[in-house]
């Protein structure tokens, strides 16, 4: 039967190395990043951003200017907080749909073995995802390490601060018997090999 992972940690844990482990390892990864940004190529998407956040969200070409949607719901502000909920309703559903549909895809597909499928969602136990996975991997970084990543990628100090709180609001830890650590640390083959030691595990069932 399928088994469903769900990958959580911190923005800058190492998610998508994580991910990526996954996938190398034969693992079906859906990453719900990639999918939103089919979702923002949605006329309906489209233009329900520009009746929000207005013409200037939309670049030339009719594509969502996705710096601009930043500086908008990322911030300390009550507009910040409100403009970031109503991004949420127009995208979140979409994305939530789109990703149901892959999992119940995956689920009717014949299986010639254990089959993993992996939920690279941010903020995926605020988000009420962790419900939906059989297991979870808890991604663990030094927070000094983690701190320099999120520094590389150049983001403004009040949106780095913004993204942090929205992992504050609504974590909760998950069951410790649901729930196995990776440690994104070093090179990716030290995480890689963690990866499949967690594989291994659950195939022991």
């Amino acid at each position: 039967m399928m088994v469903v992972i769900g990958l959580v940690g911190r923005i800058g844990a190492g998610k998508s190395t994580v991910a990526k482990a996954f996938a190398a390892a034969g693992a079906e990864v859906i990453d719900a990043d990639e999918i939103a940004h089919e979702v923002l190529a949605e006329p309906e998407v489209i233009e329900a951003i520009a009746a929000r956040f207005g013409p200037g969200a939309i670049d030339g070409e009719g594509r969502v200017r996705r710096a601009v949607l930043a500086e908008a719901v990322f911030g300390d502000s009550p507009e910040h907080e409100q403009a970031l909920a109503d991004l949420e309703r127009i995208v979140h559903p979409r994305v939530r749909r789109r990703i149901e549909a892959r999992l119940a895809a995956l689920a009717g597909e014949p299986l010639s073995g254990p089959r993993l499928a992996v939920l690279d969602v941010p903020l995926l136990v605020q988000t009420g995802w962790d419900r939906r996975c059989d297991r979870l991997v808890l991604i663990e970084c030094p927070e000094p390490e983690r701190q320099r990543r999120l520094a590389e990628r150049g983001w403004p100090a009040h949106q780095r601060a913004a993204r942090e709180r929205a992992w504050e609001r609504g974590w909760h830890s998950p069951p410790a018997a649901k729930t196995m650590v990776v440690e994104a640390i070093g090179d990716s083959s030290y995480t890689a090999e963690q990866v499949r030691r967690v594989i291994a595990e659950l195939d022991r069932g």
